[in-house]
Parts: structure tokens; C-alpha cells; sequence
């Protein structure tokens, strides 16, 4: 029997399924408009900004780092504009060593580079930008950018570079800058956002001296530069931009020319010079011999030279003004007798018989002139500088009460110069000793210490800077410890006009006024007819110093110590302190001749050229100089010259032709100030854009010489004045610290209770 269909059946199954299916339609369609509705509206803005960041490209733009000028506007560390070959690892599709090595092919790429390059490598991110060879000359621009297809991850940058023209000069005083390293760019991100936010797009911060510490004046305000993309990412053309606004100008208080002459003469001698305004705590002069040349930190160090120069016996890395500490030796008599009338412990006509030692607890302290000096008073003791004297006068006074006497003039503590690294030295205590060792023996002070710490032996260890200080504070009319400071003012870039950096007193004499008086007369007692009296034997001032003469090791009791017979760097330092003119200071130097022997002889006539110069603007003969060189010259020698009429800048110097700033750096336009340096390569996005002035830090580029007076053009392939002038010599890297180094060698406990007085 045929089965009839049940249509109402069909058709209720049928509407269902229609209605399913509408159901269906209509919430995907509700989904879709909902999702519509989200995009459209409520994430339009997020999307708006998105698809808009897909089109153009936000560029930090460097500024120009600030310049550094000496205090009559000598230009000291300047920028230049040049092209470096970068590789970006992470961007790469093949391996490393094969790019590089097809690269040689295209630009000359030598073992230095790559050993630089991977060290930069080791300590940076693969997502950096990192220099594999800087200063390309047009021609390996030219051939690089026809074959730039072959190399993705590769790219031509423009990059700032730092020169310092004058080399070695005052390096340790101006310091250098260096690509920041992992440690720096994590105190970066504890700083504020605002700070953060300036510091992108920078590659490279001051590391040491005044480069480092006024960082934030140095490097100025970044500016911003919108460029729009193609999907590529290639720019297409700029948007818009926000200039980025150069470094403020810092002027030192350093006269570089003092300090070429100092420098100069202390020739191949190691050793520090530290000079001061007494008035006003500027730092004339701030030398640390041997130096370094800071040019070559601006690329980055090779393996090789890094070692050479880390390595070396001289240790040219080590800021001697800043970190060395030396025991002072009789430049700490003055300091010991006005202790001594402070606290009543001598009178100025009290005297004693010197016979030539001084015996205590069975061992002799010999005085450095054999049969003694006779009769001695406080004023002969400086003058004559008797040993025994001060023998005496360290056991009636102990130790306590010399260190709370001398803590006046900042011994032993830091003197707070605005850069970075100082050393705070050794004035020793009994507090001191208790707490620098852990064995109760030693914990102890034995009263054979003390002695040698009258003639400034012993634990005592101080700075140059510290000396210098402390003979500003002696000299100073007004009895007070100014602060030193290497900088003098800060010039505003925009405005054009100067921040001096105001004088600051960080402490107060209160000695008597006569007993002050006292020792100064002793002082010019010792350049008159004392033991400096030779150096100073002509000169149209009148000056206060003393010699000292510090041991390095110990000496046997009953050995004599021989100069000519003892291995170059265990023989005594030569020092010398002084202040001129003595009614009026106006400088006070603190100085140190590394194993020279005596600092009459090889310490006092560096200070009398530098007075003779400052004072009087009198520049030393060129066989007066030479022969100071070798500490065979007391007296000057030769007829002196008008300091104007020395050459300047060195013939030797990169920086001969260099600009010299005027009086006011701010009356002069920051573009005139870096006259000399390289004009930077202007970059447009696109081959027919109007060329602009370069972005720095960019890979968007068509490179075109700036139009420029023809003087500043360079010749194809032309190398940086610093760097064409001199052959390279290493510099340590900041992100490799130095060894800690401890000059001079200190010695036993034993050794410096028995010491064998040097000669002055």
C-alpha cells in the first residue's frame, strides 16, 4: 500500500529549519555589526593611531653635544658630522661573519674592526644598531649604497662624533664620552620619564672627568622627525619634526696653556699637578701625567690596544691628581707646626739641638743631613726642613690630637671637586687603625707609628688635589676652604647667556691670625733662602712653598739610601707646595714628580715656570724647558719669552688652526663655535627631495653635501684632524673598569716606623 506524506508534518520541520537558519543569519549578522561597531567606534581611535604608526616612522634626532672651552675660551672638545657602516644582528638573514666578510668586498673593513665590533657585540643586544666602521669616505658611501640590496640588516648612518683637538691635553681633566653600555642604560631607566624620554636615540654618554660629570648640561634636548613609510619600510618623506636643541657650552677655569706648559714639563715623568685660585676654588691647572688621547675612545678600542694601554707599568688610565695618594713628606711640616702653636705644644722661639736623629724605642730616625742642623726653632725647622724637629714635636703631640689638628685642611677626606672618582686619602687615628684591621695586634697603635708621621711618612696618604686645597686654605687672607671646582661657567645654548658657578666655602681656619702669619713667613722663608731658594731665585714675586721629599720603601737600619743605586720606581717622589704672590695669593699649587728624588730639584722648578707664567706671562726658554724635561735645571735658564708670543696651538697639536672662542661664549653663534669640524652630509628621504640639514641616527638618507663655505668642505676620504695628526694610541674603554691601583706602592708598618729621612 503506497505511504502518502504528511505535507503539514514537512512543512513544520521545514519553517523550523528556516527559522534555525534566520536565527543563525541574523546573530552573525549581529556579530558582524557589533564587531563593526567595535572597530568603527569604540577602538577607533586606538586603530587610527595603529594603522597611522604603520604609515609613518617616529625618529628620535640627536643633538649636538655641548662644547667645552677652556677658561679664555680655547675650544677643548667639539663635534663633527660623519657616515659609519652599521649592522643590526637581529635584522640579519645570514650568518654574521659571511655579511662581514662579503662586505670587505665593498668597503676596507680591517681585523681591528671586527675585534671591535664583536666586543661591541658581546655587550650590547642584537637588536642594536652597532658601528662595524666609522668615517667612510664618500667614495665607500657611494659604492655601499649601489650594492645596499645585497645587505639587509646593513645600513649607512650619520653619526656625531666627538674630537678633542688638542689630544692628550688635559685629558683626564676633560675626560671622554663612550657608547653606553648595559649598566648605564639601567640607571637610565630609574630616571624620570622626562629624562628617559630625552636620552632616546643616543648611542654614546660621557664616561670620565667633566664629560661625564655635566652629562646632562652636555648633551641637550632631542628633538623628533615623523616620516612616512612605504610598506617596506622605506621613508617616503618627512612628515614632521621638532629640532633637536644642542648641549649648553661648558667653560672650564683650566688655562690650558698653563696646562701644555706643565705638561710639557714634566716631560716623560709620571706625576700630578693640581693648581688653585685660593679665592675662589677654580682649578688653574689639573694634570696627571703620563695621559692618554681621547680621540680614540670616540670608535671604540680594539682588543690590542685596550691591552697595551691597560697593561701598561705607567698606568696612563690612572687620574693621578684625582685618585693617587702619596705619603706628603715634609710638605706636612707647616701644617704640623701651626698644629703645634694651635694647641700650645711649641712656641715660635722654642728650639732644639738637632744632632741629626732621633732615637725612640731603640730604632734611630735620621734626619736627611748628616751631623743634624744645629740649633732649630719653628721658623729654621721649615726653612732648613729639620726632620728631627718634627720627630719630636709628632711623639709630644700623638696621633689623635694631630689628626683632629690637620682634619682642618681636609686631609683625608674628599674635597668634593665636581668630577667624579675621587679618593678620600689617609689621615691615620687610632679610631682609624681599629677599625681598618681585623686582628686585635693590629687593631693596635703603636706609639713608634707616630713618629714618622711628623715628617709626613707613615700611614699618611694624600692627593694632589688634596695638597693643593690644603695650600689654598693656608694661603687664603681670609683663613677659608673653598671648594674646587673645574668649571666655571655653563653657557645656555638658546639664550646665549652664562651660569657662573659661584664660588663655595666648605670650611674655616680658626687659627690664631698670628700664628697664621707665622708660618707663611717661614713659607717665604723657604723660596728666599731655604730649600727651594734656588728655583725661585729671581723671580719678580715673592712666593711661600715647601719641598718634601717622600720614601717609597723602607730602608734598613743603618743602610743609606742611594738615588743612583736604587731601581727607578723605589726611588723617593719629589713634591712641592706654594702660593704666589705671598701678600696676595692668586694661585696655590700642590704637586708630585713621580721617584724624582728631591723636590727642590725636580718638583719647585716646575711650580717657578708655572708661577712665572701665570703671574707674569712669561713662557720659559725652549732649552729651560728641555732641561727641566730631565730635572737638570733650577734656576731658569735662557731668556724668557712673552707668553703671547709662544706658539699656539702646538705645532705638534691637531688642533693647530683650530678656532679660539672669544672672551663670551655666549656673544658667538653655536655653528661659529665648531668652525673647523666637518659639515655633516645633509639627508632627504627621497632622491628629488629638497636636501636638509642630517639627521643624525637615521638609515634615511640620499647623501648630499650641505652647501658650506669651500674652507669647510672636506676632500673625499678625509679623516678627522685629531685622528690624521697623531698615531693611535690605546684608551681604556669605560665598560671595561680599570684595576684598582694603588700609587704609591704602600709600605709595611714596620718600614714606616724606621724610616731613613730624604733629603728635600
Amino acid at each position: 500500500m503506497t505511504e502518502l506524506r504528511n505535507v503539514e508534518a514537512d512543512l513544520s520541520r521545514f519553517r523550523g529549519r528556516v527559522l534555525v537558519a534566520s536565527v543563525a543569519v541574523l546573530l552573525l549578522f549581529l556579530l558582524l555589526v557589533s564587531r563593526l561597531v567595535v572597530l568603527q567606534v569604540v577602538r577607533h581611535e586606538e586603530l587610527d593611531e595603529q594603522a597611522e604608526a604603520n604609515r609613518t616612522a617616529i625618529v628620535p634626532i640627536v643633538p649636538n653635544r655641548g662644547l667645552i672651552l677652556d677658561r679664555n675660551g680655547i675650544v677643548l672638545a667639539s663635534n663633527y658630522s660623519a657616515y659609519t657602516l652599521e649592522i643590526t644582528p637581529s635584522r640579519l638573514s645570514r650568518p654574521l661573519d659571511t655579511v662581514i666578510d662579503e662586505l670587505t668586498h665593498v668597503i676596507d673593513i680591517q681585523q681591528r674592526d671586527r675585534r671591535r665590533f664583536k666586543k661591541l657585540l658581546e655587550e650590547s643586544k642584537s637588536i642594536d644598531s652597532l658601528p662595524l666602521r666609522t668615517k667612510l669616505s664618500d667614495e665607500e658611501v657611494a659604492r655601499f649604497t649601489v650594492q645596499r640590496f645585497r645587505f639587509p640588516g646593513v645600513d649607512i648612518k650619520a653619526r656625531l662624533f666627538r674630537n678633542y683637538p688638542y689630544g692628550e691635553l688635559a685629558s683626564h681633566a676633560i675626560g671622554y664620552i663612550g657608547r653606553v653600555n648595559q649598566a648605564e642604560k639601567k640607571v637610565i631607566e630609574d630616571w624620570p620619564e622626562e629624562e628617559q624620554a630625552n636620552y632616546r636615540g643616543t648611542e654614546y654618554i660621557g664616561k670620565l672627568g667633566v664629560e661625564q660629570s655635566y652629562e646632562k648640561q652636555l648633551h641637550g634636548i632631542t628633538g623628533v622627525e615623523q616620516v612616512e613609510t612605504s610598506a617596506g619600510g622605506r621613508a617616503v618623506r618627512k612628515l614632521a619634526s621638532t629640532p633637536a636643541t644642542p648641549g649648553n657650552t661648558v667653560r672650564l677655569s683650566i688655562d690650558i696653556k698653563l696646562q701644555k706648559l706643565v705638561e710639557d714639563l714634566y716631560g716623560d715623568r709620571r706625576g700630578a699637578l693640581v693648581a688653585i685660585d685660593p679665592k675662589t676654588g677654580e682649578v688653574l691647572a689639573f694634570v696627571s701625567k703620563p695621559t692618554f688621547d681621547p680621540n680614540l675612545f670616540v670608535d671604540g678600542i680594539d682588543q690590542e690596544n685596550w691591552q697595551a694601554l691597560n697593561e701598561s707599568i705607567d698606568k696612563p688610565l690612572l687620574n693621578r691628581a684625582l685618585r693617587g695618594t702619596y705619603p706628603p713628606g715634609s710638605t706636612f711640616k707647616p701644617y704640623m707646626a701651626l698644629a703645634a702653636l694651635e694647641t700650645g705644644k711649641r712656641r715660635p722661639e722654642q728650639a732644639i739641638s738637632d744632632p741629626g736623629f732621633f732615637w725612640f724605642g731603640g730604632h734611630q730616625f735620621r734626619d736627611d743631613k748628616p751631623g743634624g742642623h744645629g740649633t732649630v726653632d719653628m721658623y729654621r725647622s721649615i726653612v732648613q726642613s729639620c726632620d728631627t724637629y718634627y720627630y719630636i714635636l709628632a711623639n709630644d703631640m700623638g696621633v689623635d690630637l694631630m689628626h683632629e689638628q690637620l682634619s682642618h685642611f681636609g686631609f683625608g677626606e674628599v674635597t668634593g671637586i665636581d668630577i667624579q672618582g675621587e679618593s678620600k686619602g689617609l689621615l691615620p687615628s687610632t679610631e682609624w687603625k681599629r677599625k681598618a684591621y681585623r686582628r686585635p695586634e693590629q687593631q693596635k697603635w703603636y706609639a713608634g707609628e707616630t713618629i714618622s708621621l711628623g715628617i709626613g711618612q707613615g700611614y699618611n696618604n694624600f692627593t694632589p688635589l688634596q695638597l693643593a686645597t690644603a695650600m689654598a686654605t693656608i694661603s687664603n687672607p681670609a683663613g677659608a676652604r673653598m671648594k674646587p671646582h673645574l668649571v666655571k661657567e655653563i653657557v645656555d645654548t638658546t639664550t646665549k647667556k652664562g651660569e657662573p658657578v659661584a664660588p663655595q666655602q666648605i670650611g674655616q681656619l680658626t687659627a690664631k691670625p698670628e700664628n697664621l702669619a707665622i708660618i707663611r713667613k717661614a713659607m717665604v722663608g723657604v723660596t728666599i733662602e731655604g730649600t727651594s731658594a734656588a728655583a725661585f731665585r729671581g723671580a719678580g714675586y715673592t712666593s711661600g712653598g715647601k719641598t718634601g721629599t717622600a720614601q717609597v720603601v723602607g730602608i734598613a737600619q743603618g743602610a743609606k739610601y742611594s738615588h743612583a743605586n736604587t731601581e727607578e720606581r723605589h726611588r723617593d717622589h719629589a713634591l712641592y707646595i706654594a702660593y704666589a704672590p705671598a701678600d696676595d695669593p692668586k694661585i696655590a699649587i700642590g704637586m708630585i714628580v713621580e721617584n724624582a728624588g728631591f723636590g727642590a730639584a725636580a718638583a719647585a722648578p716646575i711650580a717657578r715656570r708655572a708661577f712665572d707664567y701665570y703671574l707674569q706671562g712669561l713662557y720659559p726658554s725652549e732649552e729651560d724647558i728641555a732641561a727641566v724635561k730631565l730635572g737638570k735645571a733650577t734656576t731658569p735658564i735662557g731668556t724668557p719669552r712673552p707668553a703671547a708670543e709662544a706658539a699656539w696651538p702646538p705645532a705638534s697639536s691637531a688642533a693647530a688652526g683650530a678656532p679660539t672662542m672669544p672672551a663670551s661664549a655666549g656673544a658667538m653663534p653655536q655653528a661659529a663655535v665648531q668652525s673647523g669640524q666637518l659639515i655633516a652630509a645633509a639627508f632627504s628621504p627621497v632622491a628629488n627631495a629638497t636636501v636638509g640639514t642630517p639627521t643624525a641616527g637615521t638609515n634615511v638618507w640620499a647623501p648630499r653635501w650641505r652647501e658650506a663655505p669651500a674652507s669647510y668642505a672636506p676632500a673625499a676620504g678625509a679623516k678627522p684632524a685629531a685622528r690624521a695628526a697623531s698615531a693611535p694610541r690605546p684608551l681604556r674603554t669605560a665598560q671595561v673598569p680599570p684595576r684598582p691601583v694603588r700609587v704609591p706602592p704602600e709600605r709595611s708598618a714596620a718600614a714606616a716606623a724606621t724610616p731613613a729621612a730624604p733629603a728635600e
